[in-house]
């Protein structure tokens, strides 16, 4: 006879049973393996090394199918293995023969297929059919294409065979150099035959599988720069599942060194079929990032910010060449962007969830946050280090993976960090890049795999992306309407303000969006002005890379006539030139965007001057009568990215903090950006969306908040057990009437009968509780309180 102890634990054994095999019904599928990434490239050979790579990477091994060595070359799928076991065997059951193989029997009937052509000097990979019918291979080695020679151990095969070298003296000298080596004697003998009847070539032993060591002159010197870098000037890459593709596009722009209008490199623009590329790399990517721990993503961070640090003098001296800033200027972007990473490494405590236990009786409810998917990413020019770096950290310490747009202006800082992001750990697809201007903004605005979109750029673009974009229900976080105003009282510290206008009117040329570029005197402007101008004046304009250079050229020609237009807008309606910077020449880089720091007063709102964002490097001064008039004036322009006021008033400081509609103020300071513990914020034009940049809205916009509410009653064991299901187990009663079972107190606790009767325990005041009996009849509970 079995005890009700007995049954308890077959019953939970049983359960336990379920649920492993329900777990193990929920397994995920096999992960899809991807194709290579589309690309152009110098030579064949690139090509198909760039192939068998991406495809080893993924689990499976690429053949050469057809090859015409000038033209066009054909890559499959070779899946590896012995050829098929063409004898029959019988089944006994039906007398039927059956074909059987072997466990790594040679399938040819993959449809994967990729094909590379030559175009116009150039080798270009485009993809056929991306498709398996197979599982990846969890051990590479244990393909057949492992264990081929390369092309240098053949030639070496030859030359010791020629010698009188026998095939084991022959392996043996081979792993001396490669001890990776798993190819045999039968596949030497294989290649001494081969050679003989010379029906075969070099060539066609040539392997697909990685060179893991190189030593000595077994391999052929080849360069580990890839095409993009070697040509000149370079084109930048796609980021695409972890590997860095020159774009099979033949629309590019050119990127220009504003100084010396030498071009840097060339942007190609992202194909469609490349853009869908990479949506696939981060869609496949997400699953396993999303429940990779928190504390792995923020190693990674941490690396990442220890790599940035290494390589400071690179990132800086890249943007300094691609958009003009001084060097100085430029550092100080990076440490900003720093500060973001820094924040993003303390993931773990900035995205935990609430906890409220016992809301209704035996209740609880809890609030998780889990990353949506794939982000997106669409960067401006001014920053191109900082702006890139508020955006993917965030995100990917959130648990999403991201698709990062570049400005086509700068994007050499977006792929340095790339680069660095993949050496610090950050895994395949997690963060990828693509390129382009308006047809690839839309297609980000458009894919509906894209989630959420943080974008900086100018006013009308922000517009228009805001507009398309949350037509499609993403995410929107939106700054823009970079321009900035500056309330002067009569009793501010004269010095003190001088400094503060000084550097947040013309440092960085005025491309920043925090930049001041319009004063407001309260009282009267003249005494201001002349300081104004005689500091001006002290500046020195010149190319980024010179050591001595306070302010750099502008981003473009295009962008230096836009400044000039306004200023004579201004001129044209009545405002006085104070300062006049526009036909500044620089010795040595005479063709260079250079604008000199500008002043004009008598400003009126009604100008195009103050009502556009002018993004250089140019003050506009104003007279008013009252703060209020003042605060009347900047509030009614359409843009409130920020403002701040010089004054010794608390009064009047307390009235410009409350009354003022910006994100960002400042009180006898200018408008700066807040450290990455708060957000970035902006009003009216200046941003577009309901969660900025950083702080904790940064984290809360790349998270969707789940709630769970749980309850865990106490359930009468020996009737049975809840399964996870939602079904009840029933367990079997014993044959005596009733059991008892012995208590800590030393009291005895009656358990239910299988007669159906009632089931009483002894409460802990001697009163009793009554359950539920197995027969369905009501509950009762007589439990008397103690006073």
């Amino acid at each position: 006879m079995c005890t009700q102890q007995n049954w308890w634990e077959w019953g939970l054994s049983f359960t336990l049973g379920l649920m492993e095999i329900q777990d193990y019904s929920g397994l995920p599928e096999t992960p899809q393996m991807l194709p290579p990434p589309p690309g152009s490239f110098i030579d064949r050979e690139e090509l198909i090394q760039h192939v068998g790579e991406f495809a080893i990477s993924q689990g499976y091994v690429v053949t050469i199918k057809q090859s015409k060595k000038e033209r066009v070359v054909i890559l499959g799928c070779d899946r590896g293995g012995v050829y098929r076991n063409r004898r029959k065997s019988v089944d006994e059951a039906s007398g039927e023969h059956i074909r059987k193989r072997k466990t790594g029997s040679r399938l040819t009937n993959c449809p994967f297929e990729c094909v590379g052509k030559k175009d116009d000097g150039l080798w270009v990979l485009s993809i056929k059919n991306g498709s398996h019918n197979h599982e990846p291979l969890t051990d590479i080695s244990e393909h057949p294409a492992a264990r081929r020679f390369t092309e240098t151990e053949v030639l070496l095969v030859k030359e010791m065979t020629e010698a009188g070298l026998k095939p084991r003296q022959i392996l043996k000298r081979l792993r001396q150099s490669n001890p990776e080596l798993l190819s045999t004697p039968k596949h030497v003998y294989n290649i001494k035959a081969k050679l003989r009847q010379g029906n075969i070539t070099v060539k066609r032993f040539k392997t697909l599988r990685p060179q893991t060591s190189a030593v000595g002159n077994l391999h052929l010197p080849s360069t580990s720069e890839p095409s993009w870098r070697q040509r000149y000037p370079p084109r930048v890459p796609n980021l695409i599942g972890g590997r860095f593709v020159d774009s099979q596009s033949s629309a590019s722009v050119d990127v220009i060194n504003p100084a010396t209008q030498q071009v840097v490199s060339q942007v190609p623009f992202t194909t469609t079929e490349e853009f869908k590329a990479a949506i696939f790399a981060a869609k496949r990517a997400f699953p396993s990032w999303r429940n990779t721990l928190v504390t792995t993503r923020q190693r990674i961070m941490f690396k990442l910010q220890e790599l940035i640090r290494r390589d400071i003098d690179k990132l800086a001296f890249n943007i300094t060449s691609e958009q003009g800033k001084t060097l100085k200027d430029a550092y100080s972007e990076v440490l900003r962007g720093l500060e973001v990473l820094e924040h993003a490494c303390g993931m773990a405590g900035l995205q935990v969830g609430e906890f409220a236990s016992n809301i209704p009786n035996g209740i609880d409810t809890y609030s998780i946050r889990e990353p949506l998917g794939v982000c997106a990413g669409i960067c401006s020019f001014n920053f191109p280090a900082m702006i890139p770096l508020w955006m993917f950290p965030f995100a990917v310490a959130c648990g999403n993976t991201f698709i990062l747009k570049p400005s086509e202006k700068a994007p050499g800082p977006c792929i340095i960090l790339a680069e660095l992001a993949l050496e610090a750990g950050l895994p395949n697809g997690v963060l990828n890049i693509v390129h382009g201007t308006n047809e690839i903004m839309n297609a980000i605005c458009d894919e509906d795999d894209i989630k959420a979109i943080s974008f900086a750029d100018s006013d009308k673009a922000s517009r228009y992306l805001y507009t398309r974009a949350s037509a499609n229900g993403k995410r929107i976080q939106s700054n823009s309407g970079a321009k900035s105003s500056a309330i002067v009282m009569p009793d501010a510290n004269m010095d003190t303000t001088l400094n503060a206008l000084f550097a947040a009117g013309f440092g960085a040329a005025g491309q920043r969006c925090m930049a001041i570029n319009t004063v407001l005197f309260v009282g009267g402007s003249n005494s201001w002005e002349d300081k104004l101008v005689e500091r001006a004046k002290s500046l020195k304009i010149n190319a980024g890379t010179e050591p001595d250079a306070d302010l750099g050229p502008m981003i473009s020609k295009q962008a230096k006539e836009h400044i000039c237009r306004l200023i004579q807008n201004g001129i044209d309606n009545g405002a006085t030139l104070a300062l006049d910077g526009r036909n500044i020449v620089v010795p040595r880089y005479e063709l260079g965007n250079f604008v000199g720091p500008t002043i004009l007063s008598d400003i009126r709102e009604d100008m195009e001057c103050y009502k556009e964002q002018i993004f250089g490097p140019v003050l506009l001064c104003m007279e008013v009568d009252s703060l209020d008039d003042a605060l009347n004036i900047v509030n009614r322009n359409k843009c409130g990215n920020g403002a701040s006021i010089f004054t010794a008033s608390i009064a009047a400081a307390r009235k410009f903090q409350t009354e003022i509609v910006a994100g960002q103020v400042g009180i006898n300071v200018p408008v700066a950006a807040p450290l990455p513990f708060f957000s970035f914020t902006g009003s009216k034009a200046s941003f577009a969306g309901d969660l900025n940049f950083s702080g904790k809205a940064g984290v809360e916009f790349y998270t969707q908040v789940k709630t769970v509410t749980q309850q865990w009653k106490d359930f009468d064991i020996s009737n049975g057990m809840c399964l996870e299901n939602g079904g009840f187990l029933e367990f079997p009663n014993s044959y005596e009437p009733q059991q008892t079972l012995p208590t800590s107190d030393g009291s005895e606790q009656t358990l239910a009968n299988s007669d159906g009767s009632q089931q009483s325990l002894p409460t802990s005041d001697g009163s009793q509780q009554t359950f539920p009996n197995s027969n369905g009849s009501q509950q009762m509970q007589n439990a008397q309180l103690s006073s």
